[in-house]
């Protein structure tokens, strides 16, 4: 199976398996009872319009990812001609995802403070692979729909090690690539920022049972995952932005693609014009088409 393309846990399990029970099937597969049994939601079906204002925002977001919901309201009002209220524009944001980047108080009146962990990394030398990986999630635009992205980017090589496409935010997309990763690398630290996705029993229990230590993004610390943000940047510009992409399978190709030409084939000023693959163990990998 490819990278990026594992089935997750509920599709695994058999539900007409009469030998074994779904319980079982649960404790053998490693799989959470609930995820199995609880009925996916039905697809959200969204105007042209929605869509549109989704793709702009998704754009100016990309190009400067400090601009809050106050900001890209006026930007969609004067320069896009589009009839908006901050509100609108601050719930369509959290639901593609969407966080600007900038200092926040009462973070832990946001998220589950119990989770959060502090940021490990300043001035902290990354000198080799898998010391520490960078985790996060972006919204994909298309024609009719969207889907989302989350990846794994070793911050030393820049190599991206795993990455998993959802038609939802379900935190399950995220925990299945975590658990494949980790199945083949020891990073010693993860971050990530302070997202209901990260800060949650289930992913903080995975990354410290893998014996890794688990970092989030600090207060005012906008740079503090800028590598992975530079890589949803080229992803998109160089990819997404040119295609007029119609359907799920499209961006899956189209991401499996770029991510095994951005591996193995792309130039980086930071790593002396060298691809990530020269500075990362590839043989223990499974190669994406």
């Amino acid at each position: 199976m490819q990278s990026g393309e594992e089935e997750t846990g509920d599709k695994l399990v058999e539900r007409d398996n009469s030998r074994i029970s779904i319980r079982r099937q649960c404790e053998l597969l490693g799989v959470n009872r609930s995820d199995v049994y609880r009925e996916p939601a039905a697809p959200k079906l969204l105007s042209d319009e929605e869509l549109r204002v989704r793709r702009l925002i998704d754009r100016v977001h990309t190009d400067e990812p400090t601009r809050g919901y106050r900001s890209i309201t006026s930007w969609l009002r004067n320069w896009k001609g589009i009839t908006i209220n901050r509100k609108r524009t601050r719930r369509i944001m959290r639901d593609m995802g969407i966080y600007a980047i900038y200092p926040k108080p009462n973070l832990s009146k946001i998220y589950l403070s119990q989770y959060r962990k502090p940021y490990l990394l300043r001035n902290y030398a990354i000198t080799r692979a898998n010391q520490v990986w960078g985790v996060d999630i972006t919204y994909i635009p298309m024609q009719k729909g969207f889907m989302y992205l989350f990846v794994i980017l070793d911050w030393y090589s820049r190599y991206i090690v795993d990455f998993e496409l959802s038609s939802t935010l379900d935190k399950s997309f995220v925990l299945s690539c975590m658990k494949r990763a980790l199945k083949r690398h020891k990073p010693e630290i993860i971050n990530s920022d302070q997202g209901g996705h990260f800060t949650n029993a289930d992913y903080v229990a995975l990354v410290e049972q893998s014996g890794a230590r688990v970092s989030m993004n600090g207060k005012g610390q906008c740079l503090d995952n800028v590598r992975t943000e530079r890589f949803f940047r080229s992803y998109k510009y160089e990819r997404i932005y040119v295609n007029e992409i119609t359907s799920p399978r499209e961006v899956r190709q189209i991401t499996n693609e770029y991510i095994r030409h951005y591996n193995y084939n792309r130039p980086h000023a930071s790593l002396n014009g060298f691809s990530p693959s020269k500075f990362f163990p590839t043989e223990n990998l499974i190669c994406v088409a």
